[in-house]
């Protein structure tokens, strides 16, 4: 429950209040409204609802059918003249976020926050976190590939790497009635962008890399101002992880100097030793040998920041051993075998760089014949196009096949050939990616060579023209048609 009283207060101390507008007469007496719900889907109100009516596609239709839902006031940038009471805000997304905090009674209090970014690897690292976690703590997640608000006896999708602010609060308040006592999230350069953890400070924020990436029209305008809101999660964290090896590290460097932090890395005293395929050793304050499952330098990497801000929360350092050697995550360098002995990669590598890292693991450990399979997404991180075809290029003897991955309002066959403009070589172009992934592995020979299914990880779905439409999923095809 809010009051009318308890919302006024909270944006004129945000400096966010402008006035209360009812067909564009100023009104008053805004007085004796109390709420028991809140939503920015005008499709979900009733009497009881207080509404915020967000984004740019956002029509006076849908708060008309509101009103005649029982609606009797709403949060806005703009007053549409609906014949209700506007609550008229500067910015209708950080009203949102410090409402939603007070109508669920700031569960973020009850809770040990811990949060990654990076261009690649969070949801990884927060599965280590939280396996490292729940081994002594009650433990949520909040992750690209699957939430949990009851230390893992449930999972369900979540649609974004950070949710709407309204839903993460609601989640913060669900898992801390469930007795939960820490959360581990990813956080999104989005997620600052558009304010969906506006007014929350996290325990640890942990930074990961940073690469160029989501740059184009309906994300990042560019490479600095993605930076700068990658950052900002260092700005709003109480304590910090950061990898010494990260491109521009300098820069973070001096940002948190007066914040307590920890390093690792080669630049740092925190640095992997004696690295294997599925073990590794390390120095400084993790000190000692870790069994892990998933391959390759960058996990070990993901697990050891994993590792240092657990620490930081709590955990000891035999519940980092026993969760990093626990930890599997679902499309992520998930490994099938065929009957002629040929490995299948099925990894969410969708950059250049997570590319390039997983091609040289693959690379590292099969000898032979190398099948590659990618698409790029329609709308969105339009530079990676060109990014994967100067990886590819760096790997003269992969043999790859262009096919369709999320293309969204765009034509696949225009991005797959977007993206063969960038390799020097001949590519193939099946569209169809079930297709295309039941080709590839007709290819293989032994056990010397691999097919590697990039981009699309777990998802078991395709975006095509704004909708999520059916999709087994790469793994389950693969494992379909091992052979």
């Amino acid at each position: 429950m809010i009051t009318i009283e308890q919302i006024l207060t909270i944006l004129k101390e945000d400096h966010n209040f402008r006035e209360v507008l009812i067909d564009g007469t100023f009104h008053y007496h805004l007085t004796d409204l109390t709420f028991s719900k809140i939503s920015y889907d005008s499709r979900d109100v009733d009497a009881s609802t207080l509404f915020f009516a967000k984004g740019a596609a956002f029509k006076r239709e849908f708060l008309e059918q509101a009103v005649l839902q029982g609606l009797k006031c709403y949060v806005s940038e703009i007053d549409y003249e609906v014949g209700i009471p506007a609550i008229i805000v500067s910015d209708v997304k950080k009203a949102m976020s410090l409402i939603g905090m007070a109508f669920y009674d700031y569960p973020q209090n009850q809770l040990k926050l811990l949060a990654f970014t990076g261009t690649k690897g969070k949801t990884t690292a927060a599965y280590f976190a939280f396996n490292i976690l729940r081994q002594n703590h009650q433990t949520a997640l909040l992750s690209t590939m699957n939430t949990t608000l009851d230390n893992g006896k449930t999972f369900f999708k979540s649609q974004f790497s950070t949710p709407e602010n309204l839903d993460l609060f609601r989640m913060m308040r669900q898992a801390v009635d469930n007795g939960m006592t820490h959360l581990v999230m990813e956080v999104s350069s989005q997620a600052y962008l558009v304010d969906r953890v506006y007014g929350l400070t996290f325990d640890v924020g942990v930074f990961l890399n940073i690469s160029p990436d989501h740059v184009g029209p309906i994300e990042h305008p560019n490479f600095a101002d993605y930076f700068y809101h990658k950052r900002l999660l260092m700005e709003n964290s109480r304590a910090v992880v950061v990898n010494s090896d990260m491109d521009h590290f300098e820069i973070v460097k001096e940002q948190v100097k007066n914040t307590p932090h920890d390093f690792y890395g080669s630049h740092s005293e925190n640095t992997i030793l004696d690295s294997q395929a599925f073990s590794f050793n390390l120095n400084g304050q993790l000190s000692g040998h870790y069994d892990i499952q998933l391959i390759g330098h960058f996990n070990q990497e993901n697990a050891v920041a994993a590792g240092l801000a657990s620490l930081r929360l709590g955990a000891s350092l035999e519940d980092i051993r026993r969760g990093i050697a626990t930890t599997t995550v679902p499309g992520r360098m998930e490994v099938l075998t065929q009957s002629n002995g040929a490995k299948v990669f099925v990894d969410y590598a969708h950059n250049g760089d997570s590319l390039e890292k997983l091609l040289s693991v693959v690379e590292e450990h099969q000898k032979g014949t190398i099948h590659l399979i990618l698409g790029a997404p329609g709308n969105k991180g339009e530079s990676r196009r060109a990014d994967f075809g100067y990886v590819i290029n760096k790997h003269p003897h992969l043999q790859v096949i262009l096919t369709a991955d999320d293309p969204n309002f765009e034509d696949p066959m225009a991005i797959s050939q977007e993206i063969a403009e960038h390799i020097n070589r001949p590519v193939t172009i099946i569209i169809d990616r079930e297709t295309a992934i039941k080709e590839a592995l007709q290819l293989t020979q032994n056990g010397t060579d691999a097919v590697i299914i990039a981009g699309k990880g777990a998802d078991a779905y395709q975006i095509v023209n704004g909708e999520k439409t059916a999709y087994l999923g790469d793994f389950e095809i693969a494992k379909r048609d091992l052979g």
